[in-house]
């Protein structure tokens, strides 16, 4: 196995950060060797400060209120996760681009989470309950969870890990989102622990993780 090391994350997110307290949680149980150093979010009320400053990790709001000008935004947030010794951002629920020279500093270190078996059901407007209704409406049996690097585009970037979850006949868009949302808790913290292990690698954009 390859040696583990602690892996020093940056987290954007924009609303509650459940995605992002299943990985706080993974750290504290010992189980995942990774840091949380920062978390920003674009809007100051979001729960995941909060989740944030209550273990401890410094939490900052950035947004179009505080910096006006997006390339100043984007100066500032790199500048912010440097600070802080950021080696990969974990996006958790962050619904705005991210800024150019953002990912230039984290090319190929930058994952997003998305709610569904991507292709399908990516893009833009297709975020939270809109993906489930999407994937109802279509009358498809299976959907999933995908994790990817981020990219120029929205929910197009390398896949590195997907997982599947069946739809029941039953399902509602909220029935289907709490079964994909236990997957997202799972599949997110075992991706940052291939990083950790030195499993994952990422080479000419093609993420790949090593099975042992």
């Amino acid at each position: 196995m390859a040696k583990r090391k602690t892996v020093v994350i940056g987290v954007l997110a924009s609303g509650g950060g459940t995605n992002m307290q299943a990985i706080i949680d993974r750290i504290e149980s010992g189980s995942l060797d990774a840091r949380i150093a920062v978390v920003v979010g674009n809007n100051s009320g979001a729960g995941a400060l909060d989740r944030a400053r209550r273990h401890g990790i410094p939490a900052f709001h950035l947004s179009r209120l505080t910096h006006p000008s997006p390339d100043e935004l984007d100066r500032v947030m790199v500048n912010i996760l440097r600070a802080h010794g950021v080696q990969w951002l974990v996006l958790a629920g962050y619904m705005r681009q991210v800024g150019r020279k953002t990912l230039t500093e984290y090319r190929d270190r930058i994952l997003n989470i998305h709610p569904a078996l991507l292709p399908k059901y990516g893009g833009e407007g297709m975020y939270g309950i809109h993906v489930h209704e999407a994937v109802i409406d279509a009358g498809e049996t299976e959907t999933g969870v995908t994790v990817h690097l981020v990219t120029e585009k929205y929910d197009t970037g390398p896949i590195i890990a997907q997982r599947c979850v069946a739809v029941r006949n039953d399902d509602t868009p909220g029935s289907l989102q709490k079964r994909v949302l236990v997957e997202e808790h799972r599949i997110y913290a075992d991706v940052i622990a291939a990083i950790a292990d030195g499993r994952l690698t990422v080479v000419d954009g093609h993420p790949s993780i090593r099975v042992e």
